[in-house]
Parts: structure tokens; sequence; C-alpha cells
């Protein structure tokens, strides 16, 4: 009997080893193992199956799906990492159905596509993998050899949105949000622990990655005392969140409600809204299965972000609203609308042509307005006018009559009028203003384009005569049917010689050598729009893939907002300065579409982004491309001014609107604000145009406008190429160096270049090119506009053609000393 019991468990133990063997091992992924992406693919889990690593469908998109990790225990299986592409843009790494990921040896992790393109890999630097584990942690590490000491890669170090206990980032290291909830493109927002030790939050302009001003900020940087500044940003097995001092000191993150690692689940998220989230989920929920909110960074997103140069959470002209979860909701004004319906967070445009050509036709304009009035909502940044003392109604009234004004904001006897389009609009409680929103009445045709009342009367007339004459005999019927379509066809041409007189010029610019597209044509090679680069004053960019020539070049789309007039003009001002512009530093247009009331530019696309990402980055780029990009930059503005066939100021020169190609070539974008001017005319006078920090002083002294204010900008952008810094910086800590060009001078008149320059050894082994580009930015910056050099001076001085003279002071205006 006892013999047949221990047969039996010998038998039992059998069956049972191949198991026991079989669940050791597949927390361990061997080289050559292969995922697909399909609706049924399994994932590779971790030991206590609580992550897994494999494809995710993405939500609301045919076919896409993500390489990510998940939560594989709660109900809406949450990501936590996503693989992203590398290049400069806002793509991920979403591949089509039937793509493939493997673990390979000499590279890691490798995502094919189904023609086995390569779209992603993990890049091992040295060793070779033998094989992967999916963490209990939430980390999926790649080990060389068969210990688990040797980790050749591993997902916390290339963190998406998410940080999980056991993670930390060192100085330098980010998290990006994605676009929006269920869409992984490069969002708009940053976490970032900076070189100095400041934990911040910011907002970048995309494609260029160019980052705003922080809207939250830790506090922890080495202005103060070195030895207290952060090194490190934590997130511990136990979860708390917390900055890691240089001394060992710790400045806490996490809220003052401690939850327990060991029964929840907890996630630190930059959510797509900038909001930087710490949450926890209970891992047995009785409930509704929620994350649950432990702590927002900022507290009121609606307060916080608001942007000098972009748009906050909410696009332009809508307002944001902090819900009872702390989560914001924006929403557009009566009579406004979303420019994209399923983009809740976008902009909004009115449901009406407003500006001052439709307004002219008007005898009394306040017979085509009327004004919403909202409480405690503002865009603050928006006002072009400010009137006091002033009363709410005389407000109202001013921006009724006002063609420029949008909005008009009353608070505390200031009224405050703004233009289109509105930013950061909000509302806040303890505002305690008013807010007059100026709309177009109901059943008012729209002023300037009678045609299409008159087309639709036409036509209509058309059909009622058709109808009442037809089926008295097939002859009859086919002669009417004839007749109607011979007038369709008049009325046709008629009101079609009535649309294009608009963009007639357009059709009839001579020597323009560019592509005229259909705006089908765009929508077809942006993929419907879909994906955004970045947003300006009148319009969005896209990005796109053309084919031309027999062969597909990347593109970026201008969709200009047909909002207000001063679109159009624009519009007819860009294509009609570019159009005759080739030079090797300015950059090229391909192309235009006036179809019906859409208006877009299709650029070439520079990859590298903007100077001011390059030069005011945590790292400092080296003194040799920094000098080169400063000679791109004036070759640029000499050809624009001088050689050209059509004289042009650019009127914006900032490292914004400078771009860098592959190889990090300087070129000149944005003609938007050029100011033609006839090779037979010297000067102009004009609205203020420009950026603050970098416009010449005789914008505000109603002075003629020249070249010489081009070369005013040049001479700031110059100066931070050189120091590597901006030229207004209030946080500077340092008294006297917050105005660089009031500092540079002190610092040459001193002697001091090596303090300018922060003792770059580069730099100061080119002593004599750096002194020569101080003297040359000094000359730029005249006050007197008759003592700053033209363009082709300024390139002669900085090539060393021509030898740079000691400048005087840039601030006094009596000097009459000139070059």
């Amino acid at each position: 009997m006892a013999l047949f019991f221990e047969f039996c468990f010998l038998i039992f133990l059998l069956i049972l080893l191949p198991n026991i063997a079989l669940s050791q091992t597949t927390s361990n992924i061997t080289v050559g193992t292969t995922l697909t992406a399909t609706d049924n693919s399994s994932p590779w889990l971790s030991p206590s199956t609580e992550f897994a690593f494999g494809f995710r469908k993405i939500e609301n998109q045919n076919d896409l799906f993500l390489l990510s990790i998940w939560y594989a225990n709660i109900p809406d299986k949450t990501i936590v990492w996503y693989a992203t592409t590398t290049t400069n843009t806002t793509s991920s790494a979403a591949v089509p159905r039937g793509s493939q990921v493997s673990l390979t040896a000499d590279r890691g992790l490798v995502l094919l596509d189904p023609q086995g393109k390569e779209v992603w890999s993990s890049e091992i630097v040295s060793g070779e993998a033998s094989h992967a584990v999916m963490e209990d942690k939430g980390n999926f590490v790649i080990y060389e050899g068969n210990s688990e000491s040797e980790k050749l890669w591993e997902s916390f170090d290339h963190p998406s949105d998410t940080l999980l206990p056991g993670q930390s980032l060192n100085r330098g290291e980010g998290v990006l949000s994605r676009w929006r909830e269920n869409v992984f493109l490069k969002g708009r927002f940053e976490l970032r622990l900076q070189q100095d030790g400041n934990l911040v939050l910011v907002s970048v302009n995309l494609p260029t990655d160019d980052a705003n001003n922080p809207y939250y900020a830790s506090g922890t940087d080495e202005r103060s005392n070195s030895s207290t500044a952060g090194t490190q940003l934590v997130f511990n097995e136990t979860g708390n969140l917390y900055i890691l001092r240089v001394n060992n000191e710790i400045f806490s993150l996490s809220s003052e409600d401690i939850v327990s690692a060991r029964d929840n689940y907890i996630r630190a998220t930059l959510d797509f809204d900038g909001v930087f989230t710490q949450y926890y989920h209970p891992k047995r929920s009785n409930g509704d299965g929620k994350w649950i909110v432990l702590r927002s960074i900022p507290e009121n997103i609606c307060h916080d972000s608001v942007i000098q140069a972009g748009i906050g959470v909410c696009g332009h002209n809508s307002i944001c609203t902090l819900n009872e979860d702390s989560r914001p909701t924006c929403q557009c004004p009566k009579k406004y609308s979303l420019i994209d319906p399923n983009d809740k967070y976008g902009s909004c445009k009115p449901d009406f042509i407003q500006g001052c050509a439709e307004d002219e036709l008007t005898p009394n304009i306040e017979d085509l307005y009327d004004v919403e009035e909202l409480h405690n909502v503002d865009w603050p940044l928006s006002d072009y006018v400010e009137l006091k003392p002033f009363n709410g109604d005389d407000c109202k009234d001013s921006c009724l009559k006002d063609c420029l004004c949008a909005v008009a904001i009353f608070r505390d006897g200031t009224c405050w009028k703004k233009r289109l389009p509105l930013s950061n609009g909000k509302v806040d409680e303890n505002l305690n203003s008013r807010a007059f929103i100026k709309v177009r009445k109901d059943n008012i045709t729209l002023v300037g384009i009678p045609y299409v009342e008159e087309r639709r009367k036409n036509q209509d007339e058309l059909i009622r005569v058709g109808t009442t004459l037809l089926g008295t005999s097939v002859f009859v019927n086919i002669l009417l049917a004839a007749t109607v379509c011979v007038g369709f066809f008049f009325l046709r041409q008629k009101n079609g010689s009535r649309r294009s007189k608009k963009i007639s010029s357009l059709k009839n610019m001579p020597d323009l050598n560019l592509r005229s597209f259909a705006y089908q044509e765009l929508e077809e090679a942006t993929n419907e729009f879909r994906e955004e680069l970045g947003r300006g004053a009148f319009g969005t960019v896209y990005k796109g893939m053309l084919d031309m020539d027999s062969s597909v070049i990347v593109i970026a789309v201008k969709k200009l907002n047909f909002v207000v007039p001063e679109t159009e003009k624009e519009f007819k001002n860009e294509v009609n300065v570019i159009a005759q512009t080739h030079h090797k530093n300015l950059v090229r247009l391909i192309g235009y579409c006036n179809d019906g009331q859409n208006r877009l530019l299709v650029y070439e696309y520079l990859q590298n982004g903007t100077l001011a990402k390059f030069v005011f980055g945590d790292l400092k780029p080296n003194w040799k491309q920094r000098a080169g990009i400063a000679l791109d930059i004036a070759k640029g503005l000499m050809y624009l001014h001088e050689e050209c066939n059509t004289q042009i100021i650019h009127c914006d020169i900032k490292p914004q609107n400078i771009l860098l190609d592959e190889y990090n070539n300087a070129k000149i974008s944005d003609f938007g604000l050029a100011k033609l001017l006839m090779m037979n005319q010297s000067q102009t006078n004009t609205a203020i145009r420009g950026t603050k920090g970098y416009v010449a002083p005789e914008w505000f002294r109603s002075m003629p406008i020249t070249s010489k204010v081009d070369v005013y900008s040049f001479g700031v952008v110059l100066l931070e190429i050189v120091c590597c810094r901006k030229n207004v910086d209030m946080e500077i800590g340092e008294e006297g160096k917050e105005i660089l060009t009031d500092w540079a001078y002190d610092c040459f008149t001193e002697g001091s270049l090596d303090m300018l320059v922060d003792y770059e050894v580069d730099a100061l082994n080119d002593r004599k090119k750096l002194e020569s580009y101080v003297k040359v930015s000094m000359w730029c910056i005249q006050e007197n506009p008759c003592l700053r050099p033209n363009m082709r001076k300024v390139v002669q001085m900085l090539e060393g053609v021509v030898e740079v003279e000691d400048p005087p002071s840039p601030l006094p205006y009596s000097i009459t000393t000139t070059i």
C-alpha cells in the first residue's frame, strides 16, 4: 500500500514539475522571442502578473497599436511607459496591426512594422543581451549573461510620462506629457530636473521644443547655496516622492496623506494637461476602480500655467475652468466653436467674421454687434490698450466701436481691450472683473460677402422655374435640363469671378516660382492635418509628407486661421516676400494654397528646431558652432536688406525665428511680420512690430523705420549666442546681470569677457573673435540708428575683413560717431 502511494506521488511530481518550471521561466524573455500586434496577442507578464509588456490597441485609432507597459490587474489597464521615436517630432511609436517586437542579442528590443521597416529600438550601447525580465515594479530590463547583475537597458532610464516607485531622475532628465489622454503623441508639457538642481514644469513650443518660462519651480537650485541644490528626483519603493539635495537633505513632494505601497498601486504622471499628479489605486478594490489623486502640482493649472508666448492648458480663445476633481476643462465663449470638434482642449474660433474691413462697410458698427458679459473671466496677456480711469459701460462701448477689439476686461476702474487670438483664458473667482465679449448679432448678413445670399437666391429661382416646367414632354425636359445646367454654369462663373477678386493678386504675381496646391492635396499630405507641429498667432503648423519629382519630402504646412483680415494680409505678404527670396540662410517656401477661404503655406521642414532651443538649453553648444550660426544669420539678413529684388525688413528677428537644419546651418524663418520696401524707397512708417527685448527704440518714438531695426535685433541675438542666455532674465539672481545688453557693455569696458562667457575655455581660446563679436553686437544695439552699421558691414566685421573699432555706450542718444 505504501509503495502504491509513493508511486502516485512520483506520478504527481512528474506531472507538476514541468508546470513549475514553466511558471519560473515565464518571467525571463529569451533572445529571439517575438510579440505581434494583434487583438489577442499575449503580453510578457511580470512574475506577479501585476505589469505587462506588449502591444495595446489605441482607443479610437483604426488598427494602431502601442508598444507599452501597463498595469495588468486593474480594469482600465493604465499605461505607464510607451516606446517613442527619438526624432524631434511629435511622433510616437504607434504601429499598425501585424507589427512585431523582438528581443535581439545585439540591439535589445527592435520594433518593426509589417513591411519589416524599423520603427524603434532600445539601442544597447555595448554588450550582448541574453535575456530580459518584466519586473514586478514595472521596469522592463535587458540583461547580459546568465546573471541579473549586468543591466544593458531598462525602461526606468527612458521614462515616458510616468514615474513609478523605485524610479528616479538625475539632473538634465525629465518626462514629457502626451498630447491628449488617448493620443500618444508628444505633448506640450515637460517636467525636468535642471542642471542647476531646480525641478521645473514648463510648456514647450512644438515642434522646436523651445521651453517657455516655468509655471512651477521647486526652488532647489544652486543660486543661494550649492549644498542645498537638488541632485536627484527620487520616487522610492514606499511611494514617497522627493528631491534629494546635495547635502542629502530631502525636499518632499508627496502628499501628507500616506498610503501603503504594499496595498496600493502608486504612480506619478505628468498628465496631458500639464499637471504633475500623484495617484494611488487599491490593489483589491470593491469600488469604481478609479485612480485617486494624492497631490497635484500645481494645484490650479488654469491659474498657474500662464504662457507669455503661447497658449495655456486650453487653446486660443478658450476659457479654462477647474473642476471639483482638480482637472481643467476648456470651454469656448458663446458664438465661438472648436476649430477641431474632436479636440475639446483645442482652440476656438468665432462663428462670424470680425474685422475692420467688414466693419467699415456698416455706418453704425453698434448695429452689427452685441456684447456677451461674463464675470471673473480673463485672458491676461492679450490686451493691446489699457484705459483708466474708466467705468464699465464706457469700457463696453469702447470695445463695441473699436474694430480691433474682440474682448474688453473691466476691473477696479481699468479697462483692458484685447484682440484675437486670446490666450491663457481662465475663470478666477478672486478677479471681481467683467468680461465683455463682442459677438455678431443674430440675423445679420455677413458684410463683405454679398455673393452668398445672391447666389442662393439666383439658384433657388432657377430651381423653381425648372421644377414648374418639367414634365411637359421628353423634349422639353431635356431642353429645360440643359437650360438649367447652362444657367448654373454662368452663375457659377459669375460668382466665381467675385470670389477670385480676393486672390487674383496671388494668381498674377510676377516671378512666383512656387507650386500652387489644392486644399485636398495638402489635406492628404498631412493625413488630414493630424500631426501638429506648433501654433502661432495666425495659424497652426502641421507636418506632412509630399510626393515631388518622384521623391518624398518632409514638409511643414502652415494653415492660417481665417478669422480676421490681418490673416489674409499676412498670407499675401508672406507669399509675395518669400517667393522672391533665394538664399541658403532663409527658410524655403515650397508652395501655397488659396483654395476658397483656405490659406496655407508649404515650407521645407528643418529637423533641428530653433536657435532658442539650441543656445538656451541645459547643455551649452560649442563656440565654433555658435560663431558659425551668428555669421549665417548675418548673411541671411544682408541678403534681405541689400541683395534680393525687393528690399525686405524682417521686423521680428529673434532666436525663435531662426531654424537649424541637420548640420546646424541657420535659416531665417517667419516673414509674417516682414515689411516690404521698394528699392526706390529708404524708409517707411508702420505700426509697432516685433518681440519685446528685441525691438529697436525707434519703434516707440514715431521715427522712420528702416532696415536698422533688424540690425538692432540682430545685435541682441548675437549677444545671446555669445553668452548662451536670454537678453532679459529677471530670475538670474545677480544684480546688474538681468539685462544682458547692459551687463555685456559693462563687461566689455571692464575687460571681463571671461565673466560674460562664464569662463568658457573654447571661447576664451578664440579671444580675438570673441572680442570682435561682442564689439559688433554693441555697435548693432546703438540707440541712435544712424550709428548702427548696415548688415553688409556687420558680415565683414564678423568675418574679420574689416577691423571693429571700440563702440560707444549703447545708451546715450547724442553720440555722432559712425562706422
